[in-house]
């Protein structure tokens, strides 16, 4: 039955973290910020995850995002910086992030696996400058028919409009789609209640219930495609 798979971007294709990790020792670095990295990032991580899930829910804009994850960063490390720079490094970072491209391991492989049975697509609430550059640097974009983002559905998931634009792009049905992605409020649920199948990439093998469909692998992926 299953015509149409759709992929999130970052944390399921694209590892977010590893990439994000080499864009801030870069930054850090060229800016002369002397924070151990690992210190920084045992904050921002988690902080990131936050920010994320209050955009995604629309309670912060853009704007604040990228500026609110980097400034909680440096209060928590007690480290004296002014706006002007958080700003700057929010800019930069967005900028430097495309540059490091490490996808998930078996990211090319599955996705060779998929490409003659399936017509793939893209869903994600990132930013498009951002994502169009991710995908095109890390050589993905080939495999998509389809790429879409909250800003041009203008909502983001897990808003079932998201979900509507996405299968009306790819010119596809509920019952011939299938969801893939790592965030289970976003992709999963977001699938799941807008009406089509979703196999969750659970890379941290966390407990989830149990009638979801999961991979910790992306070459899992087999199994159910």
């Amino acid at each position: 039955m299953i015509k149409h798979v759709f992929f999130d971007l970052d944390h399921t294709l694209w590892n977010f973290e590893k990439n994000s990790a080499m864009a801030f020792d870069k930054l850090l670095m060229k800016h002369s910020i002397n924070i151990n990295l690992n210190e920084f990032l045992f904050h921002y991580i988690p902080l990131n995850l936050k920010y994320w899930e209050l955009y995604r829910h629309e309670k912060v804009t853009q704007e604040t995002l990228r500026y609110g994850r980097l400034k909680d960063t440096f209060d928590l490390l007690n480290y004296k910086i002014d706006d002007e720079t958080i700003d700057l490094l929010s800019k930069e970072y967005i900028h430097y992030l495309p540059q490091f491209n490490h996808l998930f391991e078996g990211a090319i492989e599955v996705l060779d696996y998929l490409k003659p049975n399936y017509k793939l697509h893209i869903i994600t609430n990132g930013f498009q400058e951002v994502q169009v550059r991710k995908m095109k640097n890390s050589g993905i974009d080939v495999y998509f028919q389809t790429i879409t983002n909250s800003e041009m559905a203008g909502v983001k998931k897990p808003n079932p409009k998201i979900f509507e634009f996405a299968l009306s792009a790819a010119n596809a049905q509920k019952e011939n789609s299938i969801m893939i992605g790592d965030c289970i409020d976003a992709d999963v649920n977001g699938a799941i209640n807008f009406g089509i199948d979703a196999i969750h990439f659970n890379e941290h093998s966390i407990e989830i219930p149990s009638h979801i469909k999961q991979v910790n692998y992306l070459l899992e992926l087999k199994k159910y495609l």
